[in-house]
């Protein structure tokens, strides 16, 4: 009797109570495969922290007595797909049984479900052991709405797992303190440098290479910078108290040149390759700020806490609840192409010179410039979503499907038309200009809206406006903006109108 037990890539957690303990009746197995590589077009320093971690959590397996059957990506015998490798698996080993962890992308929880099905083996399914919530927690809290509230669910988790509570009361006095955590960076604030291991990849570059993987990205081979283990992820966090937390709420949301992470944690490739537990992160980080309670603000921890237990477990509910239809909205009917420079970052335009850039060199970017940056910029200029979440789901090192597509087509590109954000996250060179040092350095005037050197930002956020007006006109939330509007002569109204319209068909030149 041998019973076949399937592990993701991003299912890498140590803890899980399948590895209590070795057997002998029970086979785990591992993939590298083409089938992961190409569905999208991935950074290259995504396909290597996949792998790194990949075989980081085998050596583990292998050294507690665990039965391992790992693909490597040129391994003569892979079939590059999970049904070919585990098919071969079976015969190879006389499978009686297998058994699989719920995958957290759609695609994958079809196609495993598809082959228990097609398959005379007895199947059973368990859970991955690492979010807080069940994937329908989300859509029964949220049971006939419209809109799903990511505040009032924050405050349930908050409540349900005993988190920066005092009895029943939210600690500090307020749940939330967002409206404190959008600083810019003033020019005297240090920034520490991030916590970097370096490791030599070259051999898990070239094989990919010679594989004829197609990726994007730049990496440095023999120094990569990202951790792919458990123990590096625990450093990494310890750095982040000691070093970044105290700061972190405050400029959170801060853009500049000096800085790729600023105050930022980039654990979230470790927790979303499930080798972090958000509980472990958020546990650890609430018990150093009780203890460092004079050092440390309590906007700075609600902040950090709020996108683990609050932001990420709402995203992957709402990706549950409303898939897969979710993944063709198209609330405004945008239908262009990506312009060329978010492969290349090559613009005038410094913000996504510097966002976009920056991407393509470390395969990550924080929040604001994803999302206003990024995405405020292909959702002003009409751009499919298709195109933005195969862009968004490919360059950043953390994207998986749960938590890109709801963020991206949902938050940034307002394709729901309203599940997930109350309004458009949209934005003129004002706000560039408010959270950030780009506009000084850039090509273009922040503050003009049309005529020579006139910032894009400006008059295509009027066009976004305008051209949209009989979908948003009636959203509480922009009903100001539209008396601003109409507040510009009808002369002023064309200027702008055509100065968006020059951009647009030269989209490519900017």
């Amino acid at each position: 009797m041998m019973e076949v037990r399937l592990i993701l890539g991003d299912q890498l957690n140590v803890q899980h109570s399948w590895y209590k303990e070795p057997r002998e009746d029970v086979l785990y197995v591992m993939m590298e495969m083409r089938q992961e590589t190409d569905y999208v077009r991935h950074h290259i320093q995504k396909v290597v922290a996949f792998f790194k971690s990949m075989r980081w959590f085998a050596g583990i397996l292998q050294s507690q007595g665990h039965q391992l059957r790992y693909f490597r990506l040129d391994d003569s015998d892979n079939q590059q797909s999970i049904e070919g490798n585990l098919q071969q698996v079976f015969q190879e080993f006389d499978a009686t049984s297998w058994a699989y962890q719920l995958p957290d992308e759609y695609r994958l929880d079809q196609m495993l479900q598809s082959l228990s099905k097609k398959w005379d083996l007895s199947c059973s399914v368990a859970d991955t052991e690492h979010f807080y919530t069940e994937r329908e927690e989300v859509q029964e809290l949220f049971e006939g709405k419209k809109t799903f509230l990511m505040e009032r669910f924050y405050r349930v988790m908050r409540k349900k797992h005993n988190v920066l509570m005092d009895g029943g009361a939210p600690m500090g006095g307020d749940w939330n303190y967002d409206q404190q955590n959008r600083k810019k960076l003033p020019k005297d604030v240090v920034v520490p440098e991030p916590f970097s291991p370096k490791h030599d990849v070259t051999d898990l570059v070239e094989m990919i290479e010679a594989a004829g993987v197609d990726t994007m990205g730049d990496i440095q081979a023999e120094a990569f910078d990202w951790m792919c283990s458990l123990e590096e992820g625990e450093e990494a966090l310890t750095y982040f108290l000691e070093h970044l937390l105290p700061k972190f709420g405050d400029y959170q949301d801060a853009m500049t040149t000096q800085s790729t992470t600023l105050f930022h944690s980039r654990l979230s490739f470790l927790m979303n390759a499930k080798i972090m537990s958000p509980q472990y992160v958020v546990d650890t980080a609430e018990s150093y700020y009780r203890t460092h309670k004079g050092e440390i603000d309590i906007s700075q921890i609600e902040g950090f806490i709020r996108q683990i237990l609050g932001w990420r477990e709402y995203m992957r509910g709402l990706y549950w609840a409303k898939m897969p239809e979710y993944g063709n909205m198209n609330f405004f009917g945008h239908d262009r192409k990506l312009p060329d420079f978010y492969w290349t970052g090559k613009t005038k335009m410094k913000c996504l010179q510097h966002s976009i850039g920056q991407s393509l060199e470390e395969a990550y970017a924080h929040h604001i410039q994803r999302l206003m940056v990024c995405g405020n910029f292909a959702l002003m200029a009409g751009v499919h979503p298709d195109e933005v979440d195969a862009w968004y789901l490919g360059v950043y090192i953390d994207a998986i499907e749960w938590v890109e597509l709801p963020n991206t087509r949902g938050m940034s590109q307002f394709a729901d038309g309203g599940i997930v954000a109350t309004k458009p996250y949209c934005g003129s060179a004002n706000y560039m200009k408010k959270m950030g040092d780009y506009c000084k350095q850039c090509h273009y005037k922040a503050s003009k809206k049309t005529g020579d050197g006139a910032c894009p930002f400006n008059s295509l956020y009027w066009h976004f406006i305008a051209r949209n007006e009989s979908l948003l006109r009636d959203n509480p939330r922009m009903g100001m903006m539209y008396r601003v509007w109409n507040k510009y002569s009808s002369e002023q109204q064309e200027d702008i109108l055509n100065q968006a319209d020059q951009y647009l068909e030269n989209i490519d030149e900017l």
